[in-house]
């Protein structure tokens, strides 16, 4: 590395701000970064540079060593105790790469970081009937979630202590390792990054700071919710760890399946079976509800997979409030167990309507046309 001046390379006054000092740094990195200008070593040294010129500089200590005795200070170690394997390029790489990605609001490695970490969230199904989805019910949950400790208030060391900051990182919650010409920054595992280590552990919660206790809920399910909706309770889930903020539960909500209706969105679609002589002379049938029954009524010459929409009469909505409708498809049932007298009459009747049936039959008589182009296309 060469002896050029520090300021010199960032292209700075020696007055400069730490501010004026960072941005300058950040621009001639960008400038210089190894991705920007492949093969190119001079390149690559001038960025070297740039990042030792940055790593002495932003260092309080180290920066009035040099600006008193240049690069003997340095040199020398005045500017501070080092620490082998650590390395300040993992400051300048960070604070490059962080403030591209996130707008420049990362800390710097030398802030006060806090330690306290938000609570896990948790989830919870509950299987409820269509009848409850329409009308909305109040439940009782029963949840196992983590509660801060009573006897040490969440701090995890025995009542009397208090925990220590970690040696490792100084309480920063992270390291840096230097590997050649990249340096990464990961979780001290001294302290699994929570800055401190608990010499003198609760007993009761042996250090975690949180105890494993049921609870019971009540949960308020909204009319309108549908399979896979999730109502969140804020602040129910886990407590959080060195006074970080609880986590949130979320309620799943499953439907048990229906006899009668299917849903669709705040659509309900049902089958409603028919005789033949209500969909020929037409006729008025009752049809379920979830709020009741209602009239329906079948026009003449009704044919089987007609649907009839019932506004207003099926699901609420738990969004918007606009009730969806009720798609009644109506199925003409073939009669059964026919005694001698009623078969007499469909004879009859088959008579009447005579052997074409094209008037009374028009889906078969344009079939029946269908199938005979069909088989004559065969025989061509």
């Amino acid at each position: 590395m060469s002896n050029k001046d520090f300021y010199e390379i960032l292209g700075i006054s020696r007055s400069a701000t730490d501010a004026e000092i960072k941005k300058a740094y950040r621009k001639m990195a960008m400038k210089y970064h190894p991705d920007r200008n492949p093969d190119n070593k001079q390149a690559e040294e001038q960025f070297k540079e740039v990042q030792k010129a940055y790593e002495i500089l932003s260092d309080a200590k180290k920066k009035a060593a040099y600006d008193q005795f240049g690069h003997a200070g340095i040199d020398s170690g005045m500017g501070g105790h080092g620490h082998s394997g650590f390395s300040g390029f993992g400051d300048s790489f960070e604070d490059l790469f962080d403030n591209i990605f996130s707008g420049g609001q990362n800390r710097g490695w030398g802030e006060s970081r806090s330690h306290s970490q938000r609570g896990a969230d948790l989830q919870a199904t509950v299987e409820i009937s269509l009848e409850e989805a329409f009308n909305g019910k109040t439940i009782e949950l029963d949840i196992y979630h983590q509660e801060a400790c009573t006897t040490c208030s969440g701090k995890g060391a025995k009542p009397g202590s208090s925990p220590k900051k970690c040696d490792m990182c100084r309480g920063m919650g992270q390291v840096r390792m230097q590997q050649g010409f990249i340096s990464i920054q990961q979780t001290c595992p001294a302290c699994q990054g929570n800055g401190q280590l608990i010499t003198d552990k609760c007993t009761d919660c042996r250090g975690d700071g949180r105890i494993r206790k049921p609870k019971k809920l009540t949960v308020k399910i909204p009319s309108g919710v549908d399979e896979g909706d999730r109502i969140r309770l804020s602040g129910e889930g886990d407590a959080g760890l060195m006074g970080g903020t609880s986590g949130d539960l979320y309620v799943q909500i499953r439907l048990k399946k229906h006899p009668i209706f299917e849903r669709q969105h705040n659509d309900l679609h049902c089958e409603v079976p028919i005789n033949f002589v209500t969909a020929a002379l037409g006729g008025s049938i009752e049809v379920p509800t979830l709020s009741g029954k209602v009239s329906l009524k079948i026009p003449a010459e009704t044919q089987t997979g007609k649907s009839f929409r019932l506004r207003g009469k099926g699901m609420p909505s738990a969004r918007n409030g606009a009730d969806g409708d009720l798609l009644c498809r109506v199925v003409v049932e073939t009669p059964v167990n026919l005694n001698e007298k009623q078969k007499t009459l469909l004879e009859e009747l088959q008579t009447t309507l005579g052997k074409s049936n094209q008037n009374h039959a028009p889906k078969w008589a344009t079939w029946f046309d269908n199938v005979k182009k069909f088989i004559d296309t065969l025989k061509k």
